[in-house]
């Protein structure tokens, strides 16, 4: 993947050269329809970095109770705070959690389904010290479990006062006979009177590293649940079990669906006994059905049910009682909402004005809700109407202060990658937002810089939705290419495991092939090219700074800069995702994917970005490659912020981390972004 060098000093020349040929920066004469003329990177934008941290208020972990909506909330302007919001009968928004109180799990450290809903209580997690506590309407929350475990997705046992949760048993008796915590599915007491006991939980289900979607039948005699094992991810293979249930007691669990090559999720139970759940033995997640002892397909389609499971809980269809359920369906990181017929298997799509779904759930017999986003506007909390598909807005937990004028919306693109294995051609996907700003426009003889976003997962996938992230670039004279690499979900099992052994190499040739694309027809300054993505996708930035010349520059969020310290210090969930991603442990495979080990090539100003609390991706991997890099010449800044973990959920951080990375372009790339904004220390690059 090696390519000529184009030195970090010669794309400096040619920015400024280019900021020159543009009338000497942000201002100059006036363009098509009295548009200032300006160079690329330069434009003025409505949309500051405090829109970003004001527009991450996110709604997810939808729930339907007593007619009224609940869903947890993100607030970055309260230190990412996150807490239960209630939307009763007659439209009227509340918290439903106290104040002192963060409603957000650890299990398997990202979480989801972190509280569940009673007749006159809510129980949740609680961030400090992931116990459940019992929050009583018009009382104070009181603790329902004890110190040194954690709890996900819990759901109420339709035959006795109890709660049937996910537990991860991090206490110091388990840690040292097992040297991992242990996570099983435990039935919690919920007590009949004002007395609380706090109670750790009955074990029902053991002997699994992984465990999810604990399901009881209507009546409560059944349960049902997925499993998993080291070194597999509940994407590659899962197991779905039922037992009976009596009391404490469960019985001999029976294997439902579950192979080498498939991955069975999101069981549920229709009220007739059959149990309904998400496989994808033909290579695509759909809907099946066990019933009377058989599993049989129920509406098979090349497109995607369900996702990659990161975190607890999702829910991405619903069954409405009258023979139908309401699915989300997604191609090629596009999203569909309609009916399935459970009879005959007809899909049924809505015309609705949106992109992506999530949290789909029933509130009625005619309704369904779910969290909906659009290509120009914001998610919005909807209602459907099942007849007809008619839609209505609920709620929407923030409001983008950029006008839809402003709005570059994404083009999906399709381009030709490296050939497989096999020596089979192969294409990659994309979205391409061009630099818009109703306000500027660059000289003729322009081409704006690309900014290649790269999701993180890996095995996620980013969608053409209205993200202020990204706007926050174009409207500022940038062209961004959002790509969804091999690896990335939405284009069935086998693009997915394209990624299988090839993490580091596969996406970044898709990058790559990506930036050619672009070039090739003429829509973006090769000499300036700059590379981002937090998590995996900062380990794809850093491996495409070391192992390729293509790009110019590059943004690392919290990204893995050597794959055997990463194996070292996982949590257990990604314990051994590497040897997916990698191959088995092997010291030489793992120091050739290391972009810490390949500095002869990394040449290429990075600015690097770490919570100093991250037990993903720990701090020492991010300062390990950046002193690697400042002591090799290279120009290279670095912030570390206090109190953060795996992502940034404080608004001063948001800020701070947007407007360092808009500075360092404008160092590096030799032009003066519009505004004012903080300089970042950038070791190695002269004033």
């Amino acid at each position: 993947m090696r390519r000529t060098r184009f030195g970090w000093k010669a794309a400096l020349a040619t920015g400024v050269a280019m900021a020159i040929q543009g009338c000497g920066g942000a201002t100059g004469g006036a363009g098509a329809g009295g548009a200032a003329t300006a160079a690329y990177g330069t434009w003025a934008s409505p949309l500051g970095a405090d829109a970003l941290a004001a527009g991450a208020v996110s709604i997810s972990d939808l729930r339907v109770a007593g007619g009224a909506l609940y869903w947890r909330e993100n607030r970055p302007g309260e230190g990412g705070r996150q807490l239960v919001m209630r939307r009763d009968a007659q439209g009227e928004v509340a918290p439903a959690t106290p104040e002192a109180f963060y409603v957000r799990s650890r299990v398997h450290e990202y979480g989801g389904a972190s509280y569940v809903v009673l007749d006159d209580a809510i129980v949740f997690s609680h961030f400090a010290d992931q116990r459940l506590y019992l929050q009583r309407h018009g009382a104070a929350a009181v603790p329902l479990t004890p110190p040194g475990y954690q709890y996900a997705d819990c759901v109420l046992d339709p035959a006795r006062p109890r709660l049937i949760c996910v537990r991860e048993d991090h206490t110091e008796a388990t840690l040292a006979a097992n040297g991992e915590e242990r996570n099983e599915i435990v039935a919690v007491a919920l007590p009949e009177g004002d007395a609380v006991r706090e109670d750790a939980g009955t074990v029902l289900v053991t002997g699994s590293d992984f465990v999810a979607y604990p399901r009881p039948s209507p009546d409560g005699g059944q349960l049902a649940w997925i499993a998993w094992d080291h070194p597999d991810m509940p994407w590659d293979r899962t197991a779905l079990s039922v037992a009976p249930l009596t009391g404490d007691e469960l019985g001999t669990p029976r294997r439902i669906a579950g192979t080498d090559r498939t991955a069975p999720l999101e069981p549920q139970w229709d009220a007739d006994g059959t149990l309904y759940f998400l496989d994808d033995p033909d290579g695509w997640w759909n809907l099946y059905r066990w019933r009377d002892g058989q599993v049989s397909a129920v509406a098979p389609m090349q497109r995607e049910l369900g996702g990659a499971l990161w975190q607890q809980g999702a829910s991405t269809y619903a069954l409405t009682g009258d023979g139908r359920a309401i699915a989300r369906t997604s191609l090629e990181a596009q999203d569909t909402l309609g009916t399935i017929d459970l009879a005959t298997g007809a899909w049924r799509p809505f015309d609705l004005p949106f992109v992506a779904y999530s949290d789909v759930r029933l509130l009625d017999a005619g309704t369904a809700v779910a969290v909906a986003s659009a290509a120009d506007d914001d998610a919005a909390l909807i209602a459907v109407d099942l007849a007809d598909g008619s839609h209505r807005v609920l709620h929407r937990a923030s409001r983008s202060p950029l006008p839809q004028a402003w709005v570059s919306r994404g083009e999906a693109i399709r381009f030709p990658t490296a050939p497989g294995p096999d020596g089979a051609a192969r294409d990659a996907h994309a979205f391409f937002y061009p630099p818009h700003n109703p306000e500027a426009v660059a000289p003729a003889d322009e081409k704006p810089p690309l900014l290649v976003m790269i999701h993180g997962g890996p095995t996620s996938v980013s969608r053409p939705t209205l993200a202020l992230a990204r706007q926050f670039w174009t409207t500022r004279g940038f062209a961004v290419v959002d790509v969804n690499y091999g690896g990335s979900t939405t284009f069935g099992r086998a693009y997915r495991e394209r990624l299988d052994g090839q993490w580091g190499v596969v996406d970044v040739q898709d990058a790559v092939a990506a930036v050619d694309h672009l070039v090739a027809t003429g829509r973006v300054d090769p000499a300036r090219v700059a590379i981002r993505g937090g998590s995996a996708g900062g380990y794809t930035t850093l491996a495409a700074l070391a192992f390729t010349d293509r790009f110019r520059a590059g943004a690392n969020y919290y990204g893995v800069s050597d794959i055997a310290a990463l194996a070292a210090t996982s949590h257990k969930f990604e314990r051994n995702y590497d040897v997916s991603l990698i191959g088995e442990p092997d010291e030489a495979l793992y120091r050739a994917r290391s972009p810490l080990y390949h500095l002869d090539g990394f040449g290429e100003p990075l600015i690097t970005f770490q919570g100093a609390e991250d037990r993903i991706v720990p701090p020492a991997q991010s300062r390990a490659i950046v002193d690697a890099v400042r002591a090799k010449g290279v120009p290279v800044a670095y912030l570390e912020f206090e109190g953060e973990q795996h992502g940034f959920r404080r608004a001063e951080n948001i800020v701070r981390a947007a407007e360092a990375e808009l500075y360092f372009y404008g160092r590096v790339f030799g032009f003066v972004p519009a505004g004012d904004i903080a300089p970042v220390a950038i070791d190695n690059l002269a004033p």
